[in-house]
């Protein structure tokens, strides 16, 4: 997809991309300032590339406009999801509990993955899974 937003604006040319510039930026940006772990390093030098090459195409004043509102959408979405997420703690606290419950149970299984890599000779006592028991609500 990355290569052909490039040979789309390659081929757009100068005047005719500017209008599409936010839409084409918004999934480059994404890649570039993504940090999960499962990360392809060769999709991030793709779109650093195409980045330099719409950089050269409509000027740097033009581009800079754009990705500066590219930016400013990202970031205005993520303190969305960040007050949105606060509020359902306080609306609904059951479900808010439940997620903190499930975090608390994946951050001691993850402990106890850790212990045992790093000692394989040690086996951590596992959580047996009762599915009526794990789906009541801890009071």
């Amino acid at each position: 997809i990355f290569k052909f937003l490039g040979a789309i604006s390659v081929d757009l040319g100068q005047d005719r991309i500017k209008p599409y510039l936010p839409t084409i930026l918004t999934p480059l940006y994404r890649e570039l300032n993504s940090n999960y772990a499962e990360q392809d390093p060769t999709l991030k030098n793709l779109s650093q590339e195409i980045i330099e090459l719409l950089k050269k195409l409509v000027g740097l004043e033009a581009f800079s406009l754009a990705f500066s509102s590219v930016q400013k959408q990202a970031n205005q979405k993520r303190a969305m999801r960040k007050k949105q997420r606060a509020l359902q703690t306080v609306a609904n606290p059951d479900i808010a509990a439940r997620r903190k419950l499930k975090r608390h149970k994946n951050k001691a299984e993850t402990r106890k993955r850790k212990i045992e890599s790093l000692h394989p000779t040690y086996k951590a006592k596992r959580h047996r899974s009762h599915a009526l028991k794990d789906l009541a609500m801890v009071e």
